[in-house]
Formats: C-alpha cells, sequence, structure tokens
C-alpha cells in the first residue's frame, strides 16, 4: 500500500472511531428527545417532536460554520471544537429537563445538533483525505463507526434515563458531555497537516461559481435522492417511538427499537463503498429507496413489536444505501478547491429539509396516526427514482452521441 492510501486509511479509522463514540449523542438525542417533549408538554402534544427537531435544525444551521471552522483551523482543531460545543448542549438540555423548561431543553437539543454538524463533516473528511479510488471506501468506513454508535447511544439511554431520578432522561442528556470528550481524545491523533491530495488533477484546477456547481444534474440529483432519504428517515424514525409507547410498547422497546435502526443504518457500511465501486452510486441509490418503500409496507401491515422492529430495521437499510450512494454522487461533482463551500452547502440545504421533516412527523403523527407516516414514502421515493431515471437516461444518450 503506497503512503497515500495509507494515510487516507488511517483517518478514516480515527474518524470512524470518533463517529462511535461522540456521533452517539445523535441517537440519544433522536430516541428520547420526542419522548422527552411529550413528557414536558401539557395538553396538547403537537409539538413533542420540536426538541428533534431543533437538533436537525442545528445541524443544518451548523452546517456552514462548521465547514468555515474546519477550513480555517484544520480538520483536527475543528473537530476538536465540535465536541466542546456537543458537550455544551448536552448540558444545556439535562438541565432544562431538570428545570421542567420545553423550549430551553429545545434550544439545548439545537446546540447539540450544531456539534453533529461537525461530525457530518467526517465523511467528507474522510473522502478529501483519499485517492479517487478509495473515496466511496472512505465514506464507509466513517459511517461504519456508526454501529457502534448504534449499542452505546441507546444503552446509554437506558442505564441513564433514571439516574437523576425523578426527572426522566436529565441523565441521559447530561452522559453526552462525557461521549463529547472521549470523542475530542480520539480526534487529538488526527495528523495537523493538510489532506492528501487526489490523483485526479483537479486539485490544481480553480474553483468554480457555487451556483455553477449546483446546477450540474448529477449534484442536484445527488443532492434531491440525500435529502429524499434522509429526509424519509428523519420522518419515521422520529414519530417511531411516540407510535410505539403509544400502542402500548415499552419506553425500552422504544428505544431498542431504535438501536436496531440505527445499526442498520452503518451495519451495511463495511461493504456498501465496494457496492457503489462495483454497481455504480445509482444502483445503490436506487436499491436504497426500494428498501424504504419494504420499510413503509412493513409499517402499514400491523402494530406488533415485530413489525415496528422491522420496519425501522428497513428503513436503516435504505437509510444507509440511499445517502452513501448520494453523498458519493455529490463528491464526484466538485473539485478540492471547491470542497468547503459545496459540502456547507450541501448539508445547509440536507439537513435544513431534515429538520421541517422531523416537525412535521410530530404534527402529522397526531393528526392521523403511524399510518399516514408511511404511505408519505411513496410519493417521495417516486420523485427520487424518477429523477435517477433522467440523469440515467440523460448519461446514456451523451455516452451514445459520442460513440457516433
Amino acid at each position: 500500500m503506497t503512503a497515500a492510501p495509507r494515510e487516507a486509511r488511517r483517518t478514516a479509522i480515527i474518524l470512524a472511531a470518533s463517529q462511535a463514540i461522540v456521533g452517539s449523542a445523535a441517537p440519544i438525542c433522536l430516541s428520547i428527545g420526542g419522548l422527552a417533549g411529550h413528557y414536558l408538554l401539557g395538553a396538547d402534544k403537537s409539538l413533542a417532536t420540536a426538541p428533534v427537531t431543533g437538533f436537525n435544525l442545528g445541524v443544518a444551521l451548523g452546517a456552514l460554520p462548521a465547514a468555515a471552522i474546519i477550513r480555517r483551523m484544520g480538520q483536527r482543531n475543528g473537530f476538536m471544537t465540535g465536541t466542546v460545543v456537543t458537550g455544551c448542549g448536552g448540558a444545556l438540555a439535562g438541565t432544562a429537563l431538570l428545570q421542567g423548561n420545553f423550549w430551553l431543553f429545545a434550544i439545548g437539543m439545537m446546540i447539540v445538533g450544531i456539534g453533529g454538524a461537525f461530525v457530518q463533516q467526517f465523511r467528507f473528511a474522510a473522502a478529501d483525505n483519499a485517492p479517487p479510488e478509495f473515496k466511496a471506501r472512505a465514506i464507509s468506513f466513517v459511517l461504519a463507526g456508526g454501529i457502534v454508535t448504534a449499542i452505546l447511544g441507546p444503552q446509554i439511554v437506558i442505564f441513564t434515563k433514571e439516574l437523576l431520578a425523578p426527572v426522566m432522561f436529565a441523565g441521559s442528556f447530561m452522559s453526552i458531555i462525557v461521549v463529547a470528550g472521549a470523542g475530542a481524545i480520539i480526534l487529538s491523533f488526527l495528523r495537523p497537516h493538510a489532506a492528501v491530495s487526489g490523483e485526479d488533477g483537479h486539485e490544481q484546477m480553480p474553483a468554480r461559481p457555487l451556483s455553477e456547481i449546483a446546477r450540474q444534474p448529477r449534484f442536484v440529483i445527488g443532492l434531491v435522492c440525500g435529502i429524499g432519504s434522509y429526509t424519509l428517515m428523519t420522518f419515521v424514525m422520529t414519530g417511531a417511538p411516540l407510535a410505539m409507547v403509544g400502542c402500548g410498547l415499552s419506553t425500552d422497546q422504544a428505544t431498542l427499537g431504535i438501536s436496531w435502526h440505527v445499526m442498520a443504518m452503518f451495519g451495511p457500511s463495511f461493504f456498501t463503498g465496494r457496492l457503489i465501486h462495483r454497481f455504480g452510486a445509482e444502483r445503490i441509490v436506487a436499491t436504497g429507496l426500494l428498501l424504504l418503500i419494504a420499510c413503509a409496507l412493513v409499517g402499514l401491515s400491523g402494530i406488533q413489536l415485530w413489525q415496528f422492529w422491522t420496519a425501522l430495521i428497513l428503513l436503516g437499510l435504505g437509510w444507509n444505501f440511499g445517502f452513501i450512494g448520494a453523498t458519493a454522487m455529490v463528491a464526484d461533482s466538485y473539485r478540492p478547491s471547491e470542497k468547503g463551500r459545496v459540502q456547507g452547502f450541501h448539508d445547509f440545504v440536507l439537513f435544513g429539509s431534515v429538520a421541517f421533516a422531523s416537525l412535521m412527523s410530530g404534527a402529522v403523527y397526531n393528526a392521523y396516526g403511524w399510518e399516514m407516516l408511511n404511505w408519505v414514502v411513496f410519493p417521495v421515493v417516486a420523485l427520487c427514482l424518477g429523477a435517477l431515471g433522467v440523469l440515467v437516461v440523460g448519461r446514456a444518450r451523451n455516452t451514445a452521441k459520442s460513440t457516433i
């Protein structure tokens, strides 16, 4: 193995390890954020998922500043700054629960989300440090760290939810301080030098205007499919714990359901990059979208525990293929000199959409129930598949013209 791939692998492993630890703040927030909000509210529960929306809004609002801070301070110091933000958000959210302050809790969740925006940059950092043939696998390496996250986050909730009794879940949010500190220690092993250059010749080319990059069909459709995959996952997943508890299942069963879901989100990451390299990103994205359809069909089939858990597992698998494939499409559409602006813009649009989806999840569930959350999957998937079809047909036509 040459120096560049070896260094790229080392960087990806460090980022994956930190993703596994500090990334557990996300499943902590997502698995109990809606339930904690539900307990804090009075008779009107329609805003129960507003704290989860705050988390996702924080990821969106933090996307551009996180990219700028990382670009200015370097990956190691920039990412470590993000862990400080995450820890502060966890402390504020826990304090808000102890005080019974719903909106302060939502603000704390938003600050955790801002810290999460730095974690979302891990996958781009891994790709930026990798030669072209290793980019998709580097992204998969980082997201594979989510397998530990899937186990660690929900287990932290189970063991700490009554730590500060009688206030439920306050201890779980305070524990975010610890995981953020552990993630910072791991990130300190990143080398402080610049990213490894690719081998495609683009690093010496000048940066294009963002408007020009954003008009590329591959970028647009990659972004559309990424938004579709992520928003559907958030929309269904955010409402699932409320639906499970509402159907008579326990809080622990709902939390474990999210654990299975997050494991399914990140488990395939060990081989998703290889599949993208072999079959192409578009086919992997399409596979992910079809898995989201399967999730909705299972969700509509009944309200037993196994049906909730199976739907959540399929939801996680669909997100993995759809989102990693879409990220690979986006990563192929810009040059190294353009990465900061493009990545920040991409995540701002993506997580702004995700925040809206999480807010609507609570409102739709409160008004129409669990079934409607699943019915929404079908038109969104149809739109994404149609966009992929347009891209594939257009590329085939261009190939045919070039051979004439």
